[in-house]
Protein backbone atom coordinates (compact mmCIF):
# COMPACT_ATOMS: atom_id res chain seq x y z
CA UNK A 1 0.00 0.00 0.00
CA UNK A 2 0.92 3.61 -0.34
CA UNK A 3 2.64 5.68 2.16
CA UNK A 4 -0.07 7.94 2.00
CA UNK A 5 -1.72 8.78 5.63
CA UNK A 6 -4.20 10.59 7.45
CA UNK A 7 -1.64 13.60 7.76
CA UNK A 8 -0.37 13.68 4.07
CA UNK A 9 -4.64 13.95 3.87
CA UNK A 10 -5.13 16.64 5.89
CA UNK A 11 -2.06 18.99 4.92
CA UNK A 12 -3.61 18.52 1.15
CA UNK A 13 -6.88 19.29 2.21
CA UNK A 14 -5.98 22.76 4.36
CA UNK A 15 -3.62 23.58 0.72
CA UNK A 16 -7.07 23.02 -1.31
CA UNK A 17 -8.94 24.71 1.58
CA UNK A 18 -11.52 22.01 1.93
CA UNK A 19 -12.87 21.36 5.35
CA UNK A 20 -12.69 17.39 6.26
CA UNK A 21 -13.80 15.53 9.25
CA UNK A 22 -11.96 13.02 11.05
CA UNK A 23 -13.89 10.00 8.93
CA UNK A 24 -13.37 11.90 6.16
CA UNK A 25 -9.27 11.97 6.07
CA UNK A 26 -9.30 8.57 7.20
CA UNK A 27 -11.67 7.22 4.09
CA UNK A 28 -9.73 9.71 1.73
CA UNK A 29 -6.22 8.17 3.09
CA UNK A 30 -7.02 4.89 2.09
CA UNK A 31 -8.97 6.07 -1.26
CA UNK A 32 -5.65 7.55 -2.15
CA UNK A 33 -3.48 5.24 -1.31
CA UNK A 34 -5.60 2.73 -3.82
CA UNK A 35 -5.57 5.27 -6.70
CA UNK A 36 -1.41 5.90 -6.23
CA UNK A 37 -0.44 1.65 -5.65
CA UNK A 38 -2.99 1.45 -9.48
CA UNK A 39 -0.83 4.25 -10.87
CA UNK A 40 2.58 2.65 -9.71
CA UNK A 41 1.36 -0.93 -11.10
CA UNK A 42 0.77 0.80 -14.37
CA UNK A 43 4.11 2.39 -14.70
CA UNK A 44 5.58 -0.89 -13.81
CA UNK A 45 4.27 -2.41 -16.73
CA UNK A 46 5.74 -0.56 -18.78
CA UNK A 47 8.67 -0.68 -19.24
CA UNK A 48 11.62 1.15 -20.60
CA UNK A 49 11.17 -0.62 -24.24
CA UNK A 50 7.57 0.49 -24.53
CA UNK A 51 7.12 3.64 -26.28
CA UNK A 52 5.01 6.43 -24.56
CA UNK A 53 1.74 6.53 -26.41
CA UNK A 54 -1.58 8.96 -26.03
CA UNK A 55 -3.31 6.64 -28.97
CA UNK A 56 -3.70 3.16 -30.00
CA UNK A 57 -3.37 3.82 -33.40
CA UNK A 58 -1.33 6.60 -35.20
CA UNK A 59 -3.27 9.57 -35.71
CA UNK A 60 -3.12 11.72 -39.27
CA UNK A 61 -4.48 14.92 -40.43
CA UNK A 62 -5.99 14.96 -44.02
CA UNK A 63 -5.62 18.23 -45.39
CA UNK A 64 -7.14 19.90 -48.42
CA UNK A 65 -7.68 23.23 -50.10
CA UNK A 66 -10.49 25.77 -49.01
CA UNK A 67 -12.12 25.98 -52.23
CA UNK A 68 -15.28 27.97 -52.36
CA UNK A 69 -18.15 25.30 -53.59
CA UNK A 70 -21.93 26.71 -54.69
CA UNK A 71 -22.91 28.74 -52.52
CA UNK A 72 -26.85 29.87 -51.92
CA UNK A 73 -28.17 33.26 -52.28
CA UNK A 74 -29.93 34.53 -48.95
CA UNK A 75 -33.37 34.02 -50.61
CA UNK A 76 -32.70 30.64 -51.89
CA UNK A 77 -31.27 29.77 -48.36
CA UNK A 78 -34.56 31.15 -46.70
CA UNK A 79 -37.01 29.42 -49.01
CA UNK A 80 -37.31 26.52 -47.59
CA UNK A 81 -37.28 27.98 -43.60
CA UNK A 82 -40.42 28.16 -41.85
CA UNK A 83 -40.11 31.75 -40.73
CA UNK A 84 -37.71 34.29 -41.06
CA UNK A 85 -37.19 37.69 -40.39
CA UNK A 86 -34.76 41.07 -42.30
CA UNK A 87 -33.28 38.19 -44.19
CA UNK A 88 -32.04 36.20 -41.34
CA UNK A 89 -33.88 32.32 -40.02
CA UNK A 90 -36.41 33.01 -37.34
CA UNK A 91 -36.25 30.49 -34.53
CA UNK A 92 -38.55 29.86 -31.31
CA UNK A 93 -36.37 31.40 -28.41
CA UNK A 94 -35.12 28.93 -25.84
CA UNK A 95 -34.36 30.89 -23.22
CA UNK A 96 -36.48 33.30 -21.16
CA UNK A 97 -35.26 36.91 -21.60
CA UNK A 98 -35.64 38.22 -17.62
Amino acid sequence: MAAINRDDVAHLARLAHIEMSPEELDRMAGELAVIVDSVKSVSEAAGADVPATSHPIPLSNVFREDVVGHTFAAEQALSGAPDSFEGRFKVPAILDEE
